[in-house]
């Protein structure tokens, strides 16, 4: 007869306390806050941006995250606020805080980011989503704040490779009356001298009517000019880009924020597997995924990907493991991302589309970087007085 096998309480104790820390679970909690002010109304009939674009993306990730904790017992859970005014914003942020949140995805004006950036330096990390400022990439940085959205001189400089590629480089320029269209455009004029392309007629859009009627009379006069390769348009939220196309004095082709456009995401991206994560999106949303729902997503798989090789869940490790030479971020866009060291920018391609189809994905072959060719585009190491890691 078998006697019950013995097992000393300091053996238990030590089995205990030898355990992995996985093996009882590890909880990581994120944050979403969105606020995206009222632009006003839009002077053409385009298709509204989503109100749930950016919050749909940080879902699915953590749908991503949840699948491959489960096998680590790490359980990811997102609480979300999209919220209608910067008090509210900075009330939901003080919120989570209190509920012991300490790594956010942020869709929120650049202000309202700085601000939020103050109020949590030292306690958390924050990845912008939304702002696309150069400012914050190259003057006003924190070291806890990482960027998965591209910032405006990252997509105007994809857009200047191509041209350069093309040997379109004698450009016609039209600005929009808004902030955002200023900042684009200002972005653009530097990468046409960063690559090589000439802006030979830049003006501003001063009309204030429905062009719904009549654009076919409106931009033909309005773009005539000697000669020019392209029209480049600057007009962020789609008062009257829509209707450049096809409307010019010359017949030439349109880029920039419409016609060929250079985005963080689109919904005709399916190489590298990104059919599977785009089908997954659908699923989820009942819509397309777009630039602002990849950023949020980037910035949950970000967190999602320190915490495995971590198997912790605080602030500050995980902002130093997505610093160093072992962080890659798998994001389905034909190359590993990492994180640029001086600024926080996540460095990624910048894929050329039109509305039905993808041309090109910069960076370009011939435009080379000592270090890798991903920093070719938006502002280098040496143009940025950023340096948050020294």
């Amino acid at each position: 007869m078998c006697t019950p096998l013995k097992v000393p309480l300091a053996m238990l104790l030590a089995l205990w306390l030898s355990a992995p820390l996985a093996a009882f679970g590890l909880d990581i909690p994120i944050g979403y806050i969105q606020w995206v002010p009222d632009q006003g109304p839009v002077l053409s009939n385009v298709t509204p941006e989503p109100e749930d674009a950016g919050l749909r993306g940080a879902e699915l990730a953590i749908e991503d995250n949840n699948t491959t904790g489960r096998f680590l017992e790490h359980h990811y859970a997102l609480t979300s606020r999209v919220v209608d005014s910067e008090d509210q914003a900075q009330e939901a942020l003080e919120q989570m805080l209190d509920e012991g949140i300490t790594l956010f995805v942020l869709r929120v004006p650049a202000d309202t980011l700085g601000s939020m950036a103050e109020k949590t330096a030292g306690e958390a990390l924050l990845f912008n989503a939304g702002a696309k400022d150069d400012a914050l990439r190259i003057s006003t940085c924190h070291p806890h704040v990482l960027h998965t959205q591209p910032s405006y001189a990252m997509l105007t400089d994809g857009l200047a490779q191509w041209l350069n590629l093309r040997r379109w480089k004698k450009l016609f320029l039209i600005t929009g009356p808004t902030d955002s269209d200023t900042a684009w455009a200002e972005a653009f004029r530097r990468s046409t001298r960063r690559f090589g392309v000439e802006i030979v007629t830049d003006k501003p859009w001063t009309f204030d009517a429905d062009l719904r009627r009549t654009a076919s009379q409106e931009l033909p006069l309005f773009t005539q000019a000697d000669d020019y390769d392209a029209v480049v348009v600057a007009d962020v939220r789609g008062d009257f880009g829509e209707y450049v196309p096809f409307n010019t004095w010359l017949p030439r082709p349109v880029v920039g924020t419409q016609g060929m456009s250079p985005v963080a995401w689109h919904r005709v991206i399916e190489s590298w597997g990104a059919a599977q994560l785009q089908n997954r999106f659908r699923e989820l949303a009942g819509r397309h995924m777009n630039g602002n729902d990849y950023a949020a997503w980037a910035g949950v798989r970000s967190v999602g990907t320190a915490v495995t090789q971590l198997d912790a869940a605080d602030a500050g490790p995980i902002r130093d493991f997505l610093f160093s030479d072992d962080f890659q971020l798998a994001a389905f866009k034909g190359r590993k991302l990492s994180y640029r060291p001086w600024n926080g920018q996540l460095r990624q391609p910048i894929p050329l589309v039109h509305p039905q189809g993808l041309v090109a994905t910069a960076p370009f072959e011939g435009f080379l970087h000592p270090v890798t060719d991903l920093d070719s585009l938006g502002y280098d190491e040496a143009e940025s007085d950023c340096r948050i890691n020294s």
